[in-house]
């Protein structure tokens, strides 16, 4: 890297670095045994408890929320999903978990559940919903998952096994991307999937009809889950790349959708009439789908960085940002994007203008302190990462890069400090061999 000659990280390395978000994270060990299952009412086999759940979920879905350019800023639009998430959950299998929901910032079209109960759904699936029954289809959906406890069975299968590996894969570039591309899992968000339980087609099923019997119970039409299934199977049609991860994590098929109908109209006929509260939808989604080009230039961004069509991706964040200026997602895409063209100094200022948009997400101040020690900018790199250490706690990276900020600025004590946290909790790759190093260097070290 020709700006960090002094480490060994190659390019690639910093690269796929700037995507992290998963790394280093503690996992706690689980513990089993039986429970009565709240759907089925039977004694069977758990894996978690629901304090485990509970504290599973506390620990690992904010950075699944920082990955996706955390919540929306528009408060109202979040209490408004919020509360319709929680009326929905009061008629579930579960009401005493501590459900809450909310929008993200992400462009991509998705939503998903952690096991205790945190659920999201990104603006670029809200943009898409036509009415508050859609939207109560869609949270009942991820609630069904949690009173099934599917998402609890599939993190632990999946997501842990995931943590386990993922700060050496990151630290070893395993992945293999070339130098752009290893930006590419982060830029829109389809990255940040190694967070996210993959269902079955069973789980799916059974969380489609929880999801039908919650919103029919809170009041609801249930055409609300036929609707939401056209709306998915449509955009996979005619946007596939946007929709990737939701049918990777949630498997489609025509077959949901036939059964949806079917029940609708079987067991849920008598309730067709009731209201979809299409315009109170459209009331406080009204500021959302005013930049619906702008979350759809996004998604075509997206598509063409994992083409690594970098200036082609560029044009669409620009087109993005005419039409949201103050965007926090696209600008800090576009620094990403800026980074992949070798315009460092440009891609620091997008992700420093990003901080300035939303100083409460953790996302952009990373990439910013990430780039900004490439610059050699380094106290304002030891101020970034700070600031994301502060709002997002528990990267043994983050220590790693204080510790080149501080060796940077000639502070050699507490780069040292810094060094050696950083080797109490990661002891293999690059980063632990360069930190070792130094120390021995410096006489720390025998």
């Amino acid at each position: 890297m020709h700006a960090m000659t002094r480490h060994p990280l190659t390019r690639r390395e910093f690269l796929s670095l700037l995507g992290m978000g998963a790394t280093g994270l503690l996992v706690q060990p689980l513990l089993s045994g039986c429970a009565v299952d709240p759907v089925t009412g039977r004694r069977e086999f758990v894996i978690m408890s629901r304090a485990e759940e509970i504290a599973l979920d506390r620990q690992q879905s904010p950075y699944q929320f920082s990955a996706d350019y955390g919540p929306v800023q528009d408060r109202r639009l979040n209490d408004y999903i919020n509360r319709v998430g929680l009326e929905v959950a009061a008629h579930s299998h579960r009401p005493d978990m501590p459900f809450s929901f909310r929008a993200v910032n992400a462009a991509y079209i998705n939503a998903y559940a952690f096991p205790g109960g945190s659920i999201a759904a990104t603006r670029g699936i809200l943009v898409e919903l036509d009415n508050e029954a859609e939207l109560a289809a869609l949270l009942g959906h991820e609630i069904g998952h949690v009173c099934a406890r599917h998402t609890a069975e599939q993190s632990t299968k999946g997501l842990l096994a995931n943590l386990l590996v993922a700060g050496a894969a990151i630290a070893t570039s395993a992945a293999g991307y070339s130098d752009a591309a290893g930006l590419v899992q982060d830029l829109g968000g389809l990255g940040a999937g190694a967070l996210l339980a993959r269902y079955s087609r069973d789980n799916e099923r059974e969380a489609d009809a929880l999801g039908m019997e919650y919103m029919v119970r809170t009041g609801y039409t249930p055409m609300g889950m036929v609707e939401l299934m056209e709306v998915l199977l449509r955009n996979g049609r005619r946007r596939a790349s946007a929709i990737e991860l939701m049918f990777a994590t949630h498997p489609m098929s025509g077959e949901r959708l036939k059964t949806a109908q079917q029940r609708a109209h079987g067991e849920y006929a008598a309730m067709l009439s009731r209201p979809d509260h299409r315009q109170r939808y459209m009331d406080h989604t009204v500021a959302l789908r005013r930049i619906k080009p702008a979350i759809i230039a996004m998604q075509q961004a997206q598509k063409a960085f994992a083409g690594k069509k970098i200036r082609r991706a560029e044009e669409l964040l620009a087109r993005a940002l005419q039409i949201a200026p103050r965007d926090y997602a696209a600008l800090v895409m576009m620094a990403k994007c800026q980074y992949a063209l070798q315009r460092r100094k440009k891609a620091e200022q997008y992700a420093l203008r990003a901080t300035r948009v939303y100083p409460q997400e953790a996302q952009a101040h990373l990439v910013a302190g990430m780039i900004g020690i490439e610059n050699k900018n380094y106290g304002r790199a030891l101020q970034q990462l700070d600031d994301y250490d502060r709002l997002l706690p528990g990267n043994p990276e983050i220590t790693f890069f204080r510790g080149l900020a501080l060796e940077g600025m000639g502070r050699r004590q507490e780069a040292a400090r810094a060094y050696a946290a950083f080797l109490r909790r990661v002891n293999r790759g690059p980063m632990a061999r360069y930190a070792y190093n130094r120390l021995r260097a410096w006489g720390y070290v025998p």
